[in-house]
């Protein structure tokens, strides 16, 4: 059996959460987060292998609420996103807070991987379906020497991953006849107004997407090679940033998004009915805890997850 990696990116700063860190709220009945059912449907989906990308001014606290407990259960590894971890000759530009986005993110484990590895958001729950249907593709499928980057995606329905809470920020796909992936377009306050469907493109202007045509939720399988590529890349795009933009991000759908219309990325999208749901609002936690319940009840997960 080939090894496989699963890769949460949990360190972001949760700014629309109120304050609090959001990636630890406790939402299970036995005080389990988010990250617990992810890790547990990866765990049951074959993969052998955590690493938690964090701040290093989170770690203790991550390693108390969820990193020993996984520990006890799986191999697991940390890598740190920082704001000036740059490559050398790049200084951080005055004004700027927060780290670069996802695609920097997973350059941080550059060196930690030699398979194939999946990646997913700390605060998103997935279902059972994509995670494995995206390691029996890494397994089975996936060429990780081909000079043409091999990945996958789990392809969510857009209508299955809105908030009732506020608008959502969603990877909006276009998929060719033979389940590959054409375009993804970051598409942004999406949300329902009446009986449609609203959201505006990067330039604030207003688009039409379809609830359910197939969107990214950050759930990214990558060949070890890609990593070379973020960071050859990584330098060029913080040359493109305008002077005095203090909030650019490179970004994995953007980056992928620019591979595919080059030629040098297939992207087999596996379509997910699963229904997402998140953290993304302090609101959305009652709605979250409610999802778990039922999920137990339905007899998906057991009330205790690791007893």
């Amino acid at each position: 059996m080939k090894n496989t990696t699963l890769v949460i990116m949990a360190a972001g700063i949760g700014s629309r959460f109120g304050g609090g860190i959001k990636q630890l709220e406790p939402v299970g009945p036995g005080g389990e987060i988010i990250m617990d059912y992810s890790i547990h449907d990866a765990l049951e989906a074959g993969f052998n292998k955590i690493i938690f990308i964090i701040r290093r001014d989170l770690e203790k606290d991550f390693r108390e609420i969820i990193g020993n407990r996984i520990e006890k259960v799986a191999h697991v590894e940390y890598a740190f996103q920082e704001l000036d971890a740059l490559p050398a000759g790049y200084g951080v530009p005055e004004g700027r807070k927060k780290p670069w986005g996802t695609g920097q993110a997973v350059l941080t484990i550059k060196g930690m991987v030699q398979e194939p590895f999946l990646v997913i958001n700390a605060d998103d729950y997935y279902g059972k379906e994509g995670f494995r249907k995206i390691h029996d593709y890494m397994v089975e499928q996936m060429d990780t020497e081909s000079p043409v980057y091999d990945m996958c995606m789990g392809g969510f329905i857009l209508e299955n991953t809105l908030s009732e809470n506020g608008v959502v920020t969603r990877g909006v796909c276009q998929v060719n006849e033979d389940g590959t992936l054409r375009d993804v377009t970051e598409t942004y306050d999406i949300e329902w107004k009446g009986n449609g469907l609203y959201a505006n493109n990067e330039q604030g202007d207003p688009v039409l997407v379809d609830a359910k045509q197939h969107v990214s939720m950050n759930m990214w399988g990558l060949p070890p090679k890609f990593l070379d590529e973020l960071e050859r890349g990584f330098p060029e795009f913080l040359d493109q940033i305008r002077e005095g933009d203090v909030k650019a991000e490179y970004l994995l759908p953007k980056i992928i998004d620019k591979l595919i219309k080059s030629g040098q990325a297939t992207v087999q999208v596996l379509e997910t009915r699963d229904k997402w749901f998140g953290v993304t609002y302090k609101e959305d936690k009652e709605a979250v805890v409610a999802s778990i319940r039922k999920l137990i009840a339905d007899g998906v997960y057991k009330e205790r997850l690791y007893d």
